[in-house]
């Protein structure tokens, strides 16, 4: 019980200080600077280009699901005569 226990408090401290030695560059001044701009671009696509592609497939879904709806409902509120 005591080697596990000690092989634990080892595997920890291990961990520990090993990520702690990996270092992740600051990167949100330069966000910042990107998000700040006036520059007549929308905030939802400063981004960049996988932002503008998110928009679009966004849009395109919203588009599509909404005029499915209106289909279904109208099919729903208009049923077929029985012959």
């Amino acid at each position: 019980m005591y080697r596990h226990l000690m092989g634990l408090r080892q595997l920890s401290r291990r961990s520990i200080s090993s990520s702690a030695r990996r270092q992740i560059d600051n990167s949100v001044k330069e966000k910042q600077k990107l998000f700040q701009e006036d520059n007549g671009i929308p905030i939802h696509l400063k981004g960049g280009s996988k932002d503008a592609l998110l928009y679009r497939a966004t849009m395109t879904l919203t588009v599509f699901g909404s005029g499915y709806v209106v289909y279904e409902l109208l099919s729903a509120a208009m049923p077929k005569k029985a012959q």
